[in-house]
């Protein structure tokens, strides 16, 4: 096992245990709660949100609660599929990255919504199936926004991968990052 899929591998453990811990519920007090479009607007009308949920889109970000965390970027609740979000991250991360990591757990959303195993620990973070395909989902939305294959290396790796598990990703997902 290398240290990257061992690390990987705790922290889905933790969050898949976070909420569950009292303390958790605490912090839910004290943080701010709502529906996805309370501080999301216009996705209901985005492209490719409505591709990943279709007609049904409207709906499901109605109904889709996010809770502000203070800790990590983004995730979705293995519970029960609502949004985390980390306010400092939406402050302080670029306008793309937020806009895609928006998108790619999206994608979770609804993998959820489909009873999908979204911490399936037979895999490896970068072999799992539904990370590849959210993934896939992203890349293919910051190539039509424009973003340089450079720039998508970028937002695809992580602080924890190397460059070895980046590469690993990118052919796991099947997109041409190599620059024109």
């Amino acid at each position: 096992m290398s240290a990257q899929s061992g690390i990987e591998k705790v922290a889905g453990r933790f969050f898949r245990l976070l909420p569950r811990l009292p303390f958790i519920s605490l912090m839910r007090l004290a943080a701010e709660r709502g529906t996805f479009l309370d501080y999301f607007k216009g996705f209901e009308k985005n492209a490719a949100v409505r591709g990943i949920f279709g007609e049904d889109t409207e709906e499901v970000l109605r109904n889709l609660k996010v809770d502000f965390i203070w800790f990590g970027y983004m995730g979705v609740s293995d519970n029960d599929g609502h949004l985390l979000v980390n306010k400092r991250y939406l402050n302080s991360g670029s306008r793309e990255d937020i806009y895609l990591d928006v998108v790619h757990e999206l994608c979770h959303v609804k993998q959820h919504m489909e009873g999908r195993d979204l911490f399936d620990p037979r895999y490896d973070y970068v072999d799992r199936p539904t990370e590849v395909e959210a993934y896939r989902y992203a890349v293919q939305e910051a190539k039509r926004i424009g973003l340089s294959a450079a720039r998508i290396r970028q937002y695809l790796k992580t602080e924890w991968m190397s460059t070895e598990v980046l590469d690993k990703l990118i052919k796991n997902i099947d997109v041409n990052l190599e620059e024109p």
